[in-house]
C-alpha cells in the first residue's frame, strides 16, 4: 500500500502542473499574459507538436539508462530544478512588446514541457516495471489517477483563491506565486515517488538493445498501434471541451469562479470513480468494452449539456458529477491496456520496450493536447471571441457548441476506434504466464 500510494504521488506531483495547462492555461495566456486567442492556437499546436515528437526519444533514452537506482526512478530526481524553476517562469509575465510576448511564451512553454517529458515519460513507464501482473497494474493505475485526479482538484479548487490572494488585484503576480507553491509541492512529491516505489521487471537477458530493432517491434505490435488512435481521439473530445471551460463560465454563465467549482466536482467525483475501474470492468465485461461503453455514455451526457439552462448551478453541477464519474476510469484503462501492450511486444516480438511504448503513450496524448486546445482556441476565434469584453450572442451558442456538440461527436469516434484494440482477457491470461515462465528460465541460467 505504501509503494501504491507512493506511485499515485508522482501522478498528484504531475497534476499539480498538468490540472493548471489543462484548465487555466488558456485563461492565463489570453485574459492575463495578453495573447489572442488565434496567436495561442497557433502556440499550443506548433510547442505541443516538439513535445509529443520528443516523448520516444525520452523512451529510448529511459530504456537505456543504466544506474544503481534502475532506468526511471533516478530521471524523477535529475529533471527536478528544471521542473521547479520552468514552471515559475511559464507563469511569470513581463512587460514586453507583442512580438517579446509570442518570444517569452514560446520559448518558457517548450522549455518546460520538455522538462515534463523528461521526468513524466520516465515515471509513467515505472508502471510497466513495478509488477509483472495484468490485474495489478489496472489496480495500481487506478492508484496513479487517484493521484492525478487529487492533482486536479487541488488546483481546481484552490487556484482562482491562490492568485486573488497573493496577487491582491495584481493577477499577474498572484499567477507567479501560486505556480512557486506548486512547484514547491510537486518536487516534494515526485521524491517521494523516488523513496517508495521498486522496479522489479527487466528485460529478456538475451536482449539486445538496438533503436531500430526497438522502434520495428513497436511498429509491429498491433494492440500498440490501436491504443496510439484510441488515446488521440480520447484526448481530443477532453481537450476541446477543457480548453473553452473557464471561458463558458467566465462569459455565458457569467461566474468565473463557476469555472473552478465545475472542475473540482468533477475531480472530487472522479477520486471514487477511478478506485472503482475494476468493478466498473468486471460489469461491462472488460477493458475493451468498458472503454466503449463509458466512452459512449459520456457522448451521451455531452450532448444534453447544452440544454441545461446556464444560469442553473445545481443542475450544471449535477450533471458534472455523474458525467465525471463515468469519465473517471478510462486513463486508468488506457496505462492498464499500453502496459498490456509492452508485455504483447516481448511475448510476441521477443522485444521488451517499455520505455519506448510508454513514452508514446504519453505522446499520443500529447497529440490530443496539441490539436484539442488549439481547435478550441481556432473555435473561439471563428466564434468572434474577445477577451475581457461581453460577447455576441454568436460567442456564447458558439461557446455551448463547444461545451456540449462538438465534442460530443469526437466522443463517438473515440468509441468506435477502440474496435481496433485485440487483447482480451484470455491473452491478458497468456501473456502473463508466458512473460512468468520467461523470467523464471532466466533466473534459472547460468551465470559467467
Amino acid at each position: 500500500m505504501v509503494e501504491k500510494l507512493g506511485f499515485a504521488s508522482g501522478d498528484l506531483a504531475s497534476c499539480l502542473y498538468f490540472g493548471v495547462f489543462m484548465n487555466f492555461l488558456p485563461i492565463f495566456y489570453t485574459d492575463v499574459f495578453g495573447l489572442s486567442a488565434a496567436a495561442l492556437g497557433t502556440m499550443i499546436l506548433v510547442t505541443r507538436t516538439w513535445d509529443w515528437i520528443n516523448d520516444p526519444i525520452m523512451g529510448m533514452i529511459a530504456d537505456r539508462t543504466k544506474s544503481r537506482m534502475g532506468k526511471f526512478r533516478p530521471w524523477l530526481l535529475w529533471v527536478l530544478p528544471f521542473w521547479a524553476i520552468l514552471g515559475v517562469l511559464t507563469f511569470t509575465t513581463f512587460d514586453l512588446s507583442p512580438t517579446g510576448k509570442l518570444i517569452y511564451a514560446y520559448s518558457t512553454y517548450t522549455l518546460l514541457m520538455m522538462a515534463y517529458t523528461a521526468i513524466n515519460v520516465p515515471y509513467s513507464a515505472l508502471m510497466g516495471v513495478m509488477t509483472p501482473r495484468s490485474d495489478q497494474r489496472t489496480i495500481l493505475s487506478s492508484f496513479r489517477f487517484l493521484g492525478a485526479f487529487a492533482g486536479v482538484f487541488i488546483v481546481s479548487t484552490t487556484l482562482q483563491h491562490l492568485v486573488k490572494f497573493f496577487g491582491d488585484g495584481d493577477e499577474q503576480f498572484g499567477y507567479t506565486a501560486t505556480i512557486a507553491v506548486f512547484a514547491t509541492a510537486s518536487s516534494l512529491l515526485f521524491i517521494t515517488t523516488f523513496v517508495t516505489t521498486k522496479e522489479r521487471v527487466a528485460p529478456p537477458k538475451n536482449q539486445k538493445s538496438s533503436i531500430l530493432k526497438d522502434l520495428g517491434a513497436a511498429a509491429k505490435n498491433g494492440p500498440w498501434r490501436a491504443l496510439i488512435l484510441i488515446s488521440v481521439m480520447t484526448i481530443l473530445w477532453i481537450a476541446i471541451r477543457g480548453g473553452a471551460t473557464i471561458h463558458f463560465f467566465k462569459y455565458v454563465s457569467g461566474n468565473e469562479l463557476w469555472g473552478g467549482t465545475f472542475l473540482a466536482v468533477g475531480s472530487a467525483v472522479q477520486l471514487v470513480g477511478v478506485m472503482l475501474t475494476k468493478q466498473f470492468t468486471q460489469v461491462f465485461g472488460g477493458k475493451k468494452k468498458t472503454f466503449i461503453s463509458v466512452t459512449l455514455i459520456n457522448a451521451v451526457f455531452l450532448f444534453t449539456f447544452y440544454f441545461i439552462p446556464t444560469d442553473n448551478f445545481y443542475l450544471i453541477m449535477g450533471h458534472q458529477a455523474i458525467s465525471a464519474f463515468m469519465t473517471a476510469p478510462l486513463m486508468a484503462l488506457f496505462w492498464s491496456m499500453i502496459a498490456d501492450s509492452a508485455d504483447y511486444g516481448q511475448w510476441k516480438l521477443g522485444q521488451r520496450t517499455t520505455g519506448l511504448i510508454f513514452s508514446t503513450g504519453t505522446s499520443s496524448m500529447k497529440i490530443g493536447w496539441s490539436i484539442g486546445p488549439a481547435i478550441s482556441m481556432y473555435l473561439l476565434t471563428y466564434f468572434g471571441y474577445q477577451a475581457n469584453v461581453d460577447q455576441s450572442p454568436e460567442t456564447v451558442e458558439g461557446l455551448k457548441l463547444i461545451m456540449s456538440f462538438i465534442p460530443a461527436g469526437v466522443a463517438v469516434l473515440a468509441a468506435g476506434s477502440v474496435l481496433f484494440y485485440r487483447i482480451d482477457a484470455k491473452m491478458e491470461k497468456e501473456m502473463e504466464a508466458a512473460i512468468a515462465a520467461e523470467a523464471k528460465a532466466d533466473a534459472e541460467m547460468p551465470t559467467c
